[in-house]
Formats: structure tokens, sequence, C-alpha cells
């Protein structure tokens, strides 16, 4: 079969990894992190058993990896939330995609899973992808791994049990999955098993081109065990590929919090994870046959552990933690860099493919209208901040890149006569306000002083709890912006003081409530996930600080749909910021499904239009980009992570002196 295409190194730098909320939306995804250091966040979490011997000096082949964001334990496949951690230890277990990313970011066709790919265009412009995959592979249990566990991760992807738990699953793509899904077909037409070790699946003509199509054939093996006990099997007739039998919601919930004796197929395997002390256990999988490049891990236990800012150099010095990756607050890099030149340590460091941020929920609230976001933005001083919290080590964005992206570096000269800067200033965020409304006090008199209420209609007021309501029937809603924060995070701590007590909030008529939270909450009230409790199903927050990473793929298609474009997926939560701008929308939409790939120049410019866009709705503050620090014990060597290329890729070639 002809092999697989590779994309330039230009056109993958651009990848969305992991520093905060995404959800799996068919094609790139990104996870959620809280904002600030690499320890930003979180209560401090207990030594483990396991990592006691290595204080005591004992050595052992093992690294203990020291991580800012707890465990959630949800190994979901990133289809409901994709906390950074569990981001890591999934990726660490789940592999064998049949296409990869190397230390570049560029695709690659892994070598040790797939014996080739062939893509046709259909004379319907439908696109259909052809997989063949090696044999002789096996799950960590020994199990054999044919294509029939390529195509039931598809069928687990697009069930209609999957869509009842509350996963986020689009179905457009692919041919024949909104029937699937729907349950009004049984088989997935797009979707063939041609035998034992190929498999295909066809593409709508509507998402073709596609300037990332190298991702569509590649997916993971799963075993259908981990979804149901009675083990169901994967089967195609002729008209498209089936499960024959029932997979339920129940199955599907219960298989995210699978620890013991979990079936998967990476470079590790979970041996435990420990939500009290916040820690997961992996070892080398024995079956593993290698990553892209046939490499195995040799490295045998490797222990993740939640760490906090206060404590985690001093962790690092007495062994409770060989590892702390991607710092990015200056004065911990600076200590950490005095570790390093005293001896024992070593570090590497790169620009970071993503940023820290404010970001805002749109339909609700002040925050819904655009004159309240960029009240915000001027009413701090995101330069002073950025050179307070980075020192050094970073500087400002305005918008949603990282300093890493070859995009940003590529357009420069024009972003910088195109956005805008939203520059400190007390009287533009006065301006943006009085001209959209904000001109009355509690009574409905000319505001004067305190806090600023604006006049709305019944459905701006919505049900937000601030609002007043006058003898005469007119509704108030006072300039009140409820702010979550996750707790032990310097980042939320810095624009405490920078923004919500800062003096300009105060003249501005503005007041910020914020209530601090562990990171999980934040992110369930985020993505308004009832199916971790009625409550954060309700309309709460306005504004969230965290941070976003990119993988190669920047693919912000879904992220921005609203309820006018695509109102089941608006209403199944792919749009956290909750935005209403059809531009937008449009843009995401374009930026990669109207690029054929390799096309770099016609990506680059939508791109430019979308940033454009973006800044000005400013469904989100960025506050900076910065350069990321990995600072680790000497006795590890060969562990060498980028933007691009991150511990779980990494951690294969890594060594234990």
């Amino acid at each position: 079969m002809a092999q697989f295409k590779k994309l330039t190194a230009a056109a993958l730098a651009a990848m969305m990894l992991v520093a905060c909320g995404g959800s799996d939306t068919g094609a790139a995804t990104t996870t959620a992190a809280p904002e600030g250091s690499a320890a930003a966040e979180s209560t401090p979490a207990a030594t483990t058993e396991a990592a006691a011997p290595a204080a005591s000096g004992e050595t052992k082949n093992q690294i203990i990896y020291g991580s800012s964001t707890e465990i959630s334990g949800d190994l979901g496949n990133a289809w409901w939330t994709n906390n950074a951690t569990d981001h890591t230890i999934r990726e660490m277990i789940d592999d064998y995609g049949v296409v990869a990313t190397n230390q570049g970011g560029q695709f690659v066709e892994n070598a040790s899973v797939c014996d080739g790919i062939e893509s046709v265009l259909n004379e319907d412009g439908s696109k259909t992808f052809t997989v063949k995959i090696k044999e002789g592979l096996k799950f960590n249990n020994g199990d054999p791994i044919t294509a029939a566990n390529y195509v039931a991760y598809q069928l687990v992807h697009y069930s209609p049990a999957v869509l009842e738990a509350g996963a986020k699953v689009a179905t457009d793509q692919v041919i024949g999955a909104a029937a699937y899904q729907s349950g009004e077909s049984k088989v997935l037409s797009g979707l063939r098993l041609v035998d034992d070790y190929t498999y295909s699946i066809q593409i709508s003509s509507d998402y073709v081109p596609y300037y990332f199509e190298d991702t569509y054939a590649s997916w993971i093996p799963v075993s259908m065990k981990l979804y149901s006990k009675n083990d169901l099997a994967v089967k195609d007739d002729g008209e498209g590929a089936y499960l024959d039998g029932e997979l339920t919601k129940e199955e599907v919930d219960a298989s995210r919090y699978v620890y013991e004796n979990r079936i998967s197929a990476g470079p590790y395997t979970l041996v435990n994870i420990d939500l009290a002390s916040l820690t997961a256990t992996l070892k080398i999988n024995e079956n593993y046959a290698g990553n892209f490049e046939g490499v195995k891990p040799s490295v045998e236990t490797v222990i993740i552990k939640k760490i906090t800012t206060e404590t985690m150099l001093d962790e690092l010095k007495t062994g409770a933690i060989d590892f702390i990756s991607a710092m990015n607050e200056g004065p911990q890099i600076n200590t950490a860099l005095d570790m390093v030149e005293e001896g024992g340590f070593n570090y590497v460091n790169y620009e970071r493919n993503g940023y820290g941020k404010l970001m805002f929920q749109c339909d609700f609230g002040p925050t819904q209208f655009k004159a309240v976001r960029h009240a915000v933005a001027y009413l701090l001083d995101r330069n002073e901040f950025a050179n307070t919290f980075c020192a050094g080590y970073g500087s400002v964005v305005d918008g949603p890149y990282g300093l890493a992206m070859w995009m940003y570096n590529d357009s420069k000269e024009e972003l910088g006569e195109k956005l805008e800067t939203y520059s400190y200033s007390l009287d533009s965020a006065i301006a943006e306000l009085e001209a959209d409304g904000w001109t009355l006090n509690e009574n409905g008199e000319p505001y004067e002083s305190g806090i600023r209420y604006k006049e709305v209609t019944a459905e701006e007021a919505g049900d937000y709890a601030h609002n007043v309501t006058l003898a005469d029937g007119r509704i108030l809603m006072p300039l009140i912006i409820e702010w979550s924060s996750s707790e032990n995070n310097p980042v939320s701590e810095l624009l405490a003081v920078m923004l919500m007590n800062g003096e300009a909030t105060e003249k501005a008529g503005m007041k910020i409530n914020q209530s601090v939270m562990t990171f999980s909450d934040l992110l369930n009230y985020m993505y308004r996930d009832k199916t971790q409790g009625e409550q954060y199903g309700v309309k709460t927050y306005g504004m969230y600080n965290l941070a976003t990473n990119f993988t190669a793929i920047y693919d912000q298609s879904y992220n921005f749909v609203t309820a006018k474009s695509n109102p089941d997926y608006y209403e199944q939560g792919y749009n956290t910021n909750f935005t209403d701008d059809e531009l937008l929308d449009e843009l995401s939409m374009k930026m990669v499904y109207g690029v054929e790939p390799g096309d770099d120049e016609t990506y680059r410019q939508i791109w430019v239009d979308f940033i454009d866009e973006w800044n000005d709705y400013l469904p989100e503050v960025p506050l900076y980009s910065n350069v990321y620090y990995d600072v680790f014990n000497e006795k590890i060597h060969n562990l060498e992570c980028n933007s691009l290329f991150d511990f779980y890729q990494a951690i294969v070639y890594a060594t234990v002196e």
C-alpha cells in the first residue's frame, strides 16, 4: 500500500497540547491545567510509599514525576474532561496510534503499528482512508490486537451509550456516524472492518479538504472487555461495522474509572491510582512493541505525584520527586537554576506552545457583554502582570497562541498592526462601559459611584443571582463578576491583588467576587458537567483563570459553534466559552476545513483573521506565554521534552543512572 504522506514541519508546529481545558470534538484536543507554575494548584499530596526508598538514598529504576494538576482519575479518552495529569496517564498507557508526532511535531507513520495508509477521493467528494496494521501486536494482558480493536474505538466513540453518558462527540465527519449515534442504525456505514488487520473510514465531503487530514485514520486500539462484561464482538457483514450486543451507559461510565488490571496498549501499564494521596503508579508494559521509532521504555516505574509551589523544590532536593515539568513561575525558575548550578540537577527549557488566561463564559451575567470583557482587559496591567509572574521568562500575547507557534512567528508584524493590545487604562475601561449602558446605580438613577448597573432585557437577565428588579418592572444587572479560581495558585493570588482588589477596578464601578476551589471543581463548573453533580450545570461563574497549551493540531473548529449555527453541539458544551460570534465560528471552521494539507500560507492567513476576530470579541484575556523549564535529578538521562514532545512521549527514551 502507499506509504502515508508526511506533512512539513511548518504545517505541524502548531499543536494543541496540554495545559488547558478542552473536549474531544473529533479533531484536536486540549488538556486542562491550573494556570501558573508547575505547582500552582491544589493541596499538598502525601509522599507515597514508593517514593520513600528514593528519598532515603536507595537506587531504583524509577522516576517520580511531580505534577501541578491533581489527578481526577477520569481516564475516559478526553470525551468528558481533559485534566492535564489524567491526560499524561492516558497517553502513557494508551498508545499504538497509527500516526504519531515526532520530536519536531511532524506527523509520521507509526512504524511499530502501521503497515501502510492509503486515501482515495471518491466521486461524491468524500474521502476514504484505509489502514493496514501490523500482525503480532498485543495488549498489556497478552490479548492479541487486530483491526477489530481499532474499529472498536470508533464504535464506542460514536455509540449512543457514550452520548447518553454525557460525552462530547461530534458525528458530522464520518459517514453514517449520526445515524449510528442516534440509534437509527445499528451499523456505522462509513466504518469498515475489511479483514483481520485492515480497516477503513469514509469522511464526508463537507470535511474534505482538512488541513490535518493525517489524523482522520489514526486511532488507538481498545479492548471491549474494558467497556462491557460481555466482551462485545466487532462485526461487519458488508454494510458497515457494528457491535454484536448492547453497550450501556452504566458500563461506559464505569470504564472511565477502572484502575486495577486496566487493559491498555501503551509503553506503561497502570498499577494504581490513589486519589487520597493524588498519586499514580505505572510500570513497563512488557508487551509494548515500541513507539514510532521502535523505541521501548527502560525506566521500570513512573510515579506521578501531585506537588505544590511551596514544597516542590524541597521535594526535588530530598529525592521525594525526580522531575518537575514545565515550570513557568519566574522566582521558582531562578531558585531551580541555582540548584542546578550547585550540582545534582539538570534542566531543559523551551518556548511554550500555549498561554495563561482569564477565561469568560459569554452567555450570562455581565460577561455576556463584549464591553465588560474589554473593560476587564483594560483594568489589568498585563505587562506588569507578565513581568511580575514570569520574571523575564515570558511575555504578553494578544490572542490564543504561544511563543513557539510557527504561525505566530511568521505573522508577528501583521498581528502587531491588527490586534488591540488593551493597554492598561481606566479611562478606556470606563468609556467601554458607558457606551454599553453601564450608567445607572442600584435605583436606576444616573451612576455616580459604587457598583455600576445596566438596564437589561429579561433574556439578558436570565437567572443571574445579582439582578435587581425595580418597582416599575425594569431589570438592572450589577457589574459584579463571579470568578472561579483554583486553590494554592500564585496566578490567582496575583490576579486578586492586581485586578479583583485593584484600585482601577473599584474606580471603574466593577466588583469581582473570587471563589477558591479545587481544580477538578473548577473544570466541572467550566464544563457545566451535570454528570458530576447537578450544581455544576447551573450557570454560576463568568470568569475562570487557567491555561491552554496546544498540540501539533491547532484546530479550533467546534470550539466556537453558536446556538444558531449548531444548536446540538452548543447545547452539548463543545463551546465552553458559550460565544455567539458567527464570524469566529466561520473562521475557526474555514481555517482547517477549507485548506488543503500542506497549504501552509492559506492556513496562516485564515489563522491571522481568526486571531483578529477573537481579539475583538475577546472570549478570554490572554495573560502571557512563556518559557518552560523542566528541572530534574541528574540521575535521569535522555529525557528531553519540548512544546511539541511532552513527557509521555519522551519518557520512552529516558534512562536512570
